[in-house]
């Protein structure tokens, strides 16, 4: 059978985010291709309810058992076949079961490790938007990926592009490439007066430019921590040194990322701005089918502009290259760091400018031991964690 006519059973971890709204979109576009297995949220309990009366997943799965409880009784009263679950160890089990071939994994922070951590081991197609995998997990996800047999597809308009722009046989990478640029949009404070940055407010850092996002990475998006932490990822994903990786502006987001070959020729992938382009490439590879975006044209398309992004106007984005050269897990201690960081700027209680200070504070504080285990990861991540809010304290007092 044809291997896009042949059903995929999918398991999203995360589905009332935006990505994991945007991956049921282009599922509902092929219904003759994909059923779900399994959705998963937080907290909105309204919307994965909506989201179960649309798929009737066999599971869906929230964080806490209240909140369980609470979709359950509607479930029931819908008469839905739908097994409602909550936890950790939840999360996992729809991840791993033997009857998924697919998990999307678009769970924020570093909750969706151990879930993503079980579909690499049980060999599933893991299309990975969840950027803790790889920036806390680092080689321990890799090894599991390896050892798991598991396909491995970014899903990151980025990394998604890199993917694109590369050889097919990963062994040719290190061979022919010479570097990788990410593209970045500059965010809401591209142009702003870095002098200023102290007065943004979490409203003004949440309006992106080109992207509908979640607070925590919009606010990423404006500090490019996001690209600091995808510079990471790019490192663990395709093999390459850190100094193989370049971060170029680029406001218009429609070159998504490039990659340049040893004869110096670059290719790119373009595309208008829209997540279900990579989500609907991640879940048809190595084929392709329709996304739903829009279409780029050409005749309307004007100028493409790029820049070399500014040290004084976004500090963080050196830290990559800082973390990846530190002990094994100290980028697990930035993810950590700025996820309490960008928390504290979200409720007033730290400014714009110092979500770096607690970042740098934080990183230059812990000197992690290596991790060996996905207990030792989550020990590093609890103690930056406890760094990063005394840092925060100490900033706001």
């Amino acid at each position: 059978m044809n291997s896009m006519m042949a059903s995929q059973s999918v398991t999203i971890l995360g589905s009332t985010g935006s990505i994991g709204t945007s991956t049921l979109d282009v599922i509902a576009r092929h219904p003759d291709r994909y059923r779900v297995f399994a959705l998963t949220a937080a907290t909105q309990v309204e919307l994965l309810l909506a989201q179960c009366q649309q798929f009737v997943p066999r599971y869906a799965v929230m964080a806490n058992p209240e909140h369980a409880q609470q979709l359950a009784k509607r479930v029931r009263e819908l008469g839905l076949s739908v097994e409602v679950l909550a936890g950790p160890q939840a999360l996992c089990d729809v991840s791993s079961d033997p009857s998924v071939d697919a998990v999307m994994a678009a769970i924020v922070g570093a909750a969706g490790l151990a879930p993503a951590l079980a579909a690499a081991r049980a060999g599933k197609k893991l299309l990975l938007a969840n950027k803790e995998a790889l920036v806390v997990g680092g080689d321990l996800f890799m090894d599991a990926v390896r050892e798991g047999g598991a396909t491995l597809l970014p899903i990151d308009s980025e990394h998604s592009a890199i993917f694109q722009s590369l050889p097919e046989d990963p062994t040719a990478w290190t061979k022919r490439v010479e570097k990788i640029v990410l593209t970045a949009s500059g965010g809401p404070f591209r142009t702003r007066d870095p002098v200023s940055l102290a007065a943004v407010t979490p409203e003004e850092a949440c309006a992106h430019p080109n992207w509908v996002m979640g607070r925590k990475i919009s606010v990423d998006s404006a500090t490019m921590m996001n690209k600091a932490l995808e510079v990471i990822e790019a490192h663990y994903l395709f093999g390459l040194s850190p100094s193989q990786i370049e971060v170029v502006i680029h406001p218009q987001s429609v070159i998504h990322s490039m990659v340049q070959y040893l004869d110096r020729s670059v290719v790119a992938q373009l595309g208008t701005p829209d997540m279900r382009v990579p989500i609907a490439y991640g879940l048809s590879w190595p084929e392709r089918m329709a996304s739903g975006a829009a279409a780029l044209d050409f005749g309307r398309l004007g100028a493409l502009t790029f820049e070399k992004p500014d040290d004084l106007r976004f500090p963080g984005l050196k830290l990559a290259w800082e973390s990846l050269a530190g002990p094994t897990g100290t980028t697990a201690v930035l993810n950590a760091a700025n996820e309490v960081a960008v928390a504290a700027f979200l409720d007033q209680r730290l400014r714009f400018d110092q979500i770096h200070a607690v970042n740098h504070a934080t990183l230059t504080a812990l000197n992690p031991s290596k991790p060996m285990s996905l207990d030792d990861l989550l020990a590093i991540d609890h103690e930056a964690r406890a760094l990063a809010k005394a840092q925060v304290d100490r900033f706001a007092a």
